[in-house]
């Protein structure tokens, strides 16, 4: 039997090998017929984020990341707390990373973004609706256009996964499925 079509006989508790306050990694074990594998699996918690839309542009936040050292257009998102539901949370994450409070949130898409070693299911919403934008002269916030959105996914200009697939699920979703004879990328 192959470690990729069968389960697993049995799975070890796990082991927590390190915790700090943004993870806990832990060790397991998974008893196959024939071999053991283990896999250290790195959990985050609930991570929520939110695609808002006014006038057909994208609220993105520009921030500094380490694994690419440059700035990264992303849509608002974080960490959702024990305390919060994935919607409660999606919005104080954009209120607290650029001052709009959405309104009414409706839930895009959720999913895992690994199913092995990295826990951290992941709710994205879309919002329409706004209470408050508050007046910024910063650049870490701006509006783009939806279509300018995808151009950029698409010359890897905006390179973090969670807005890329949360920008082309809304496009599809909202707008209409992506045809590859229309889609415009700059070089």
């Amino acid at each position: 039997m192959s470690e990729t079509t069968s389960l697993p006989l049995h799975v070890e508790p796990k082991e927590i090998v390190y915790r700090d306050r943004n993870q806990t990694i832990q060790k397991v074990v998974a008893r196959f017929d024939g071999f053991d594998k283990e896999y250290y699996v790195s959990d985050h918690g609930q991570r929520t984020a939110v695609v808002a839309v006014r006038n057909g542009a994208v609220l993105l936040v520009r921030q500094y990341r380490l694994l690419i050292n440059a700035l990264s257009y992303e849509i608002p998102g974080g960490k959702v707390d024990e305390d919060e539901t994935p919607a409660a949370a999606a919005l104080r994450e954009c209120r607290e990373e650029t001052g709009v409070e959405c309104l009414n949130p409706q839930l895009l898409i959720s999913y895992h973004p690994s199913l092995d070693i990295w826990k951290n299911y992941t709710y994205v919403f879309y919002a329409e609706e706004f209470a408050k934008v508050a007046e910024s002269d910063s650049d870490r916030r701006v509006w783009i256009p939806l279509a300018r959105c995808i151009e950029m996914v698409l010359a890897q200009e905006i390179v973090d996964s969670l807005t890329i697939i949360a920008l082309l699920t809304y496009h599809t979703l909202r707008i209409g499925p992506l045809h590859p004879s229309k889609v415009v990328v700059r070089a």
